[in-house]
């Protein structure tokens, strides 16, 4: 009849162990120097070799050869401790024999020299199941036990075992054994067994395990009668309950591809297991996935998942439909894609502004009117093509975020010149125009930055009056600050078109000098002039 693989390939020396070499280094050299405790505790992980440990110490205690950490294992002390049956080397389960006079016929056996070995060993095995009394018989003995007397007390729990219990014994913490030794002995145990395997299903059953070696030996055997004597990752998911990797593989295409049909009947395959599993199976899947630094899934994205991923099973824990949670995750996932990442996004941007083929101006938005044209530019200004271009794309954001204030933006605020990182323009809003373009500075200033650089800076300028034109007459020139009397006035000279409205009317009336009055204090260039000097009141004045 075969054996199970744990109690087959149990340990029986210290080199046997898998995963604990501080340990058994340590117990090693306490063995070859002879520097031994009267009481060792040993805890951890269950199915982390701490009654194996126990059992080894025991032999290389009692070994004719000994005290040694390598038991000659031919010996009458090795082959009986070996087999279980040695006289001197007594196990206790404290879960079973845990009262007060279990601990006193324990203390009993104590008074009595061993009978084989060289010294009397009690294993006492869930050690923190004891009642307090049991604890309190204890502790006398455990402390000052014969000279011929050793304990080895073992746990899964050591913060239950009282204060006084943990200061009389040498305390030896087991870990948990790291995945890939697990890996590793299985390996072994599956090329001494004859049994053919693939390594994603010793993952798999690995994973299960959580880090016990005897519960991943369980699963082992098994997964052998499950699978015919043939390893592969479809059996033992299937086996296991998990989820099939290569399920995921075609989950994640489907995603990838927004390959909606697909995406839906894999979706009814995985509401067949449980959410909360299939969510770490995922977690797993893009862990995987990173660490292999597969191009499909940077870490962005990746960064993404797995914060959608932890969304999911905090609702999970709130008590959410299962098969509501898992289709929100993968939906989720799928919009995910849409974020662009942050390097294509400078990229984009910089080949949009500083293309190396400027005769291709940028689009203005379908909702920015045109630009009026400035027809003497300051001196000393630079006002290249691109630059005004760059300027339209301005305007264009601006009309895109808000139509009432790009088009105050385009009417007041004329472009002057971008030099050396600073955009120079001038401005003549007023009134309520003004006040919306100086609440908005925040944004407009927020799109130079995206259109002239990050470093790009605003100046204000402050351009000379244009020159006449022909077809436009001046405006009349104002009276100085010293001429003026306390009441500012607008005097007409002959060039003006206020002299000449004065000129066309030969000896009028009263009533006719009243209304060309009028009129002239009405035409649109008094009233503006009136505007922007803020002038309260004009006298008209005939001449003389």
């Amino acid at each position: 009849m075969s054996q199970a693989l744990a109690l087959k390939y149990r340990p029986t020396r210290f080199e046997d162990l898998i995963g604990q070499d501080p340990i058994s280094q340590t117990l090693s050299l306490a063995l070859d120097s002879g520097r031994l405790s009267h009481a060792y505790l040993f805890s951890g992980l269950r199915g982390s070799g701490k009654t194996s440990s126990a059992r080894i110490f025991s032999k290389a205690l009692n070994c004719a050869q000994g005290p040694s950490s390598t038991p000659c294992d031919v010996c009458e002390n090795c082959l009986a401790a070996k087999e279980g049956r040695h006289m001197d080397i007594i196990e206790m389960d404290a879960a079973s024999s845990r009262k007060i006079d279990d601990i006193r016929d324990l203390i009993e056996q104590t008074k009595y020299h061993p009978a084989m070995g060289r010294f009397k060993i009690f294993i006492i095995d869930e050690v923190h199941m004891l009642t307090k009394e049991a604890f309190n018989a204890l502790l006398k003995t455990l402390e000052e036990p014969p000279p011929y007397v050793k304990f080895i007390l073992a746990t899964t729990d050591p913060l239950k075992l009282p204060a006084t219990i943990l200061s009389r014994t040498q305390h030896f913490r087991f870990k948990k054994i790291a995945h890939r030794d697990v890996i590793a002995h299985i390996q072994k145990i599956l090329h001494l067994e004859n049994v053919p395997f693939e390594p994603e299903a010793l993952e798999m059953i690995a994973r299960s395990g959580g880090g016990s070696l005897r519960d991943t030996l369980t699963l082992l055997d098994q997964s052998i009668i499950f699978c015919k004597g043939n390893l592969t990752p479809a059996l033992v998911a299937q086996m296991l309950g998990l989820v099939d990797p290569e399920l995921l593989e075609r989950l994640f295409d489907a995603i990838f591809s927004h390959d909606e049909p697909t995406l839906s009947e894999l979706l009814k395959e995985l509401e067949l297991h449980e959410t909360e599993m299939v969510l770490e199976e995922i977690a797993i899947f893009l862990k995987e996935k990173l660490s292999q630094n597969h191009p499909q899934y940077p870490l962005g994205m990746l960064d993404r998942f797995f914060r959608i991923i932890a969304d999911s099973q905090t609702l999970l824990s709130l008590g959410s439909h299962n098969a509501f949670v898992l289709t929100l995750t993968i939906l989720k996932m799928k919009e995910a894609l849409k974020i662009k990442e942050i390097d294509g996004m400078i990229e984009e941007l910089e080949q949009e502004l500083f293309s190396k083929n400027p005769a291709k101006p940028l689009a203005p938005s379908p909702l920015a009117p045109p630009l009026p044209v400035v027809s003497n530019p300051p001196s000393g200004s630079i006002a290249t093509p691109n630059k005004e271009a760059l300027f339209e794309h301005l305007k264009a954001k601006i009309y895109d975020r808000n139509y009432d204030l790009g088009e105050c933006f385009e009417k007041n605020i004329r472009f002057v010149d971008f030099s050396e990182g600073i955009l120079s323009w001038s401005s003549r809003a007023e009134g309520e125009c003004k006040e919306r373009l100086k609440d908005a500075y925040s944004v407009i200033k927020h799109f130079v930055k995206e259109v002239y650089g990050i470093e790009a800076s605003i100046k204000q300028v402050t351009l000379p009056p244009p020159e006449a034109h022909d077809e436009e007459p001046a405006p009349p020139p104002l009276p100085s600050l010293e001429d003026s009397p306390p009441e500012e006035s607008l005097e007409p000279e002959g060039s003006g078109c206020v002299a000449s409205m004065l000129e066309e009317s030969s000896a009028p009336c009263e009533d006719s000098k009243e209304k060309l009055t009028e009129a002239i204090l009405e035409s649109p260039l008094v009233s503006a002039a009136k505007e922007l000097l803020e002038v309260k009141k004009i006298i008209v004045r005939s001449k003389v």
